[in-house]
């Protein structure tokens, strides 16, 4: 497959040479020449001077014949423009933008533009090592207000349903694996060993959350 990539940083140039080694052809568009002296002497492919969302450099870097677009220069602006393009105007398939600003990144999903919102990503990436298996979010929506979370039960939680769990948390039982299966739990679904429960909270909840699915449930009076 053929693949545009706009902006040569150090992301660019990553992306650049793992496509490359997966066999892929891969053309890199910057508006600085000195950038492509990161792409080092193993890249072999195209090379193309300018600015990602004007037609006639997007055309020179193959975007007619390209399968898929990245728009990873350092300007949201920049590569929500040229994903557009690429999208609307030249039809390609896949594409996806880099986007700092976690907000407006949301707004471009709606625009059905997908984005890898850098902050928040980074702050998962960060708390998946830095805390406890199951308290990380495995998801979290591009404005970073929702979050998929999995986390552990008190065995206080084992043979209640899943409505009081929900109720006492505040948050949505998403889905359930059990024995290796995803479950989409009703309700009335009764909470079983082994369960691993994946909750949908917002994102400054999820502490909260994980407190109250940590401890036994309390008894009715």
């Amino acid at each position: 497959m053929h693949v545009v990539i706009m902006g040569c940083g150090r992301v660019g140039t990553s992306l650049a040479a793992a496509l490359g080694r997966l066999g892929h052809e891969v053309a890199v568009v910057d508006k600085n020449p000195q950038a492509f002296r990161r792409l080092g002497s193993d890249f072999h492919g195209r090379q193309v001077v300018g600015v990602g969302f004007d037609r006639q450099v997007l055309i020179e870097a193959g975007i007619e014949q390209a399968g898929a677009f990245a728009a990873v220069s350092s300007g949201d602006n920049s590569n929500i423009i040229s994903a557009r393009v690429a999208r609307e105007t030249f039809g390609v398939e896949h594409v996806v933008a880099r986007i700092y600003d976690h907000k407006r990144a949301a707004v471009y999903e709606r625009l059905g533009i997908p984005t890898v919102a850098t902050v928040p990503w980074t702050t998962d990436r960060f708390l998946r090592t830095l805390l406890p298996d199951g308290t990380a979010a495995a998801w979290r929506d591009p404005s970073g207000t929702m979050a998929l979370v999995q986390l552990p039960l008190h065995e206080g939680w084992i043979g209640r349903s899943v409505r009081e769990i929900q109720e006492a948390t505040g948050a949505r039982v998403a889905f359930i694996m059990r024995f290796g299966t995803g479950v989409l739990p009703e309700t009335k679904t009764v909470l079983q060993a082994d369960d691993a429960v994946y909750f949908a909270a917002h994102s400054g909840t999820v502490s909260e959350v994980s407190t109250i699915a940590a401890q036994a449930p309390e008894e009715e009076s």
